[in-house]
């Protein structure tokens, strides 16, 4: 047999990994998916308060978060007090920049803008790269016009994902506090 990275051994006739390492493997994977309760309605009407969700911890162990996936995350410690963004911003205009330091918090929302992406908000929905992004079925309308038509267009910094809840008039989101670091992101939701 011989050695492999991590300690692994592969058997040196065939190069297969022993169906022992695989099995560790699958058990690990599922002992990291666990069961969160939401909390808030500013997920609707995709998640309920009450409603039970799967979270795979190990989703981007090896991959990255993509446009589109519902995650957990701790957000910046401005999301602790409400809205503070990490830069001074008049209410009606997007936050560039978060806090320094995460909450210990955990949140829940979809990720609507990924890294060195641009964003503004308009009727509630993101536009990206300038393109306005009106195919969303999950999103519930937007009906309080200072917080669904946002500016001006900020640049997400490499590394970081910009977070909106589904219930784009009743959500506490990156629009306030900022974009989220992907090593804050703590799974994706199954």
């Amino acid at each position: 047999m011989a050695q492999v990275a991590r300690g692994l051994r592969r058997d040196s006739r065939s190069g297969h990994l022993g169906s022992s390492w695989l099995h560790t493997r699958c058990e690990r994977l599922k002992s990291n998916t666990k069961t969160y309760t939401v909390p808030s309605e500013a997920m609707e009407p995709t998640y309920s308060p009450g409603d039970k969700i799967s979270v795979n911890e190990n989703a981007y162990s090896d991959s990255s978060p993509t446009v589109g996936d519902v995650v957990i995350f701790h957000p910046p410690r401005g999301a602790d007090v409400g809205t503070e963004c990490g830069v001074p911003v008049r209410f009606e205009e997007l936050c560039p920049k978060p806090t320094d330091g995460q909450s210990n918090q955990v949140f829940l929302k979809r990720i609507v803008a990924g890294p060195r992406d641009t964003i503004s908000i308009r009727q509630g929905h993101p536009v990206v790269d300038g393109n306005l992004e009106t195919d969303e079925p999950y999103a519930a309308p937007c009906r309080n016009s200072s917080i669904c038509n946002m500016q001006p267009t900020i640049t997400i910094p490499p590394g970081d994902y910009f977070m909106l809840g589904d219930n784009r008039g009743a959500s506490d989101d990156s629009r306030f506090w900022g974009p989220v670091p992907q090593a804050w992101i703590i799974g994706k939701v199954e």
